[in-house]
């Protein structure tokens, strides 16, 4: 580290494929020689990218955690070349990565309203256990100079558990990621967990407590508002869910934007410092774009589409904001349901 390195914290937001818009946003990050990262919080999809990050950054520094990265985004795609659920021909041919009229997607989707996962999948087989396996190392993890907080939702209780560094496992990441309808409930310590969004998308406490840093930086992979009224079955639903991923990044957001205030009033005071400082990267614009169901989509071209967009995103973010980062925050939490636009210039990202 060198005096002229900021430190900050990340909080990655879960969103199936979608993550890879993370991926880009974090590649590029990690390009900023003036940026430290030095605690990470996830959920789902962000619980992955944050493990990957961390033993890349343990192993190898920089260029280790972005090389960790885009090989684990590789293995991901490569093991979804097996699943019986694809883009139909003719979105192949128009281009489109939305799986809306995918037969698998139909198929499977009809019948996750009927059976559960332990009916149809009863042997639990989940491609992404064994690609975790194989790509991370959990002790170099564990001990990795990047201290990480990965959330799942206790389905007894439907409180969040926050797994911190020296007790991250595959089965916690599995279970910060589990999709009820898809998997087994993850179960540790006697305990049964699903995706860790529904509680925490991500759980920003962390962040704050027993932490030296106070600049949070925020990746919002969920779309926060919608302009036009859901009217299908699907699009009900998606929304359903969006505002679920969404409601405890809020809550936790304005006692954040309260405790904020009480730091400026003298009130309360944190471990290091006398200010709390928050910033936002987001995907809202181009995510208003994105169809649901293309957050099952793993094709390496849409991918990369998403890791090149999330770069851009991250640019953006620098270009207006890195100044400030130590100084101040760089959004405000009451202006968080306006809708963000997108860099000038920049087309916007479709998958429909």
């Amino acid at each position: 580290m060198t005096d002229a390195e900021l430190p900050i914290n990340l909080a990655l937001q879960g969103g199936g494929a979608h993550g890879a818009l993370a991926w880009g946003v974090l590649d590029r990050l990690l390009e900023e020689p003036r940026l430290r990262i030095t605690e990470i919080s996830g959920a789902s999809a962000g619980a992955m990218n944050a493990v990957v990050l961390a033993q890349g950054m343990e192993v190898g520094g920089r260029q280790g955690a972005r090389d960790a990265l885009s090989a684990f985004w590789k293995a991901v795609s490569r093991a979804a070349r097996f699943s019986p659920i694809q883009r139909s021909y003719w979105d192949r041919v128009r281009g489109s990565f939305s799986l809306d009229a995918s037969p698998g997607y139909l198929i499977s989707e009809t019948l996750s309203r009927i059976f559960s996962p332990y009916q149809l999948n009863p042997f639990d087989i989940n491609p992404l256990r064994a690609v975790l396996k194989q790509a991370v190392d959990f002790d170099a993890v564990n001990r990795s100079q990047v201290r990480l907080h990965v959330t799942a939702t206790n389905v007894r209780t439907g409180q969040p558990r926050i797994f911190s560094s020296g007790e991250i496992t595959v089965e916690a990441v599995m279970a910060s990621a589990c999709l009820p309808l898809m998997y087994h409930a993850v179960e540790i310590d006697g305990e049964a967990y699903w995706d860790g969004g529904f509680s925490a998308n991500p759980a920003l406490t962390p962040l704050i407590l027993d932490s030296k840093v106070v600049d949070v930086l925020i990746v919002q992979l969920n779309p926060l508002r919608r302009e036009e009224l859901p009217r299908t079955a699907r699009e009900i639903i998606n929304r359903m869910n969006e505002i679920s991923f969404n409601t405890s990044l809020v809550k936790e957001l304005r006692a954040l934007s309260t405790l904020g205030r009480m730091i400026d009033e003298g009130i309360v005071t944190l471990t290091e410092g006398n200010d709390l400082r928050l910033h936002l990267i987001h995907g809202e614009a181009d995510l208003q774009e994105l169809s649901a169901s293309s957050k099952l989509n793993a094709e390496w071209a849409y991918l990369q589409d998403l890791f090149a967009r999330g770069r851009i995103w991250a640019d953006d973010w620098l270009a207006k904001n890195l100044d400030q980062v130590g100084k101040r925050s760089t959004f405000s939490v009451d202006e968080l349901m306006s809708i963000p636009q997108r860099p000038a210039g920049l087309a916007p990202l479709r998958d429909k």
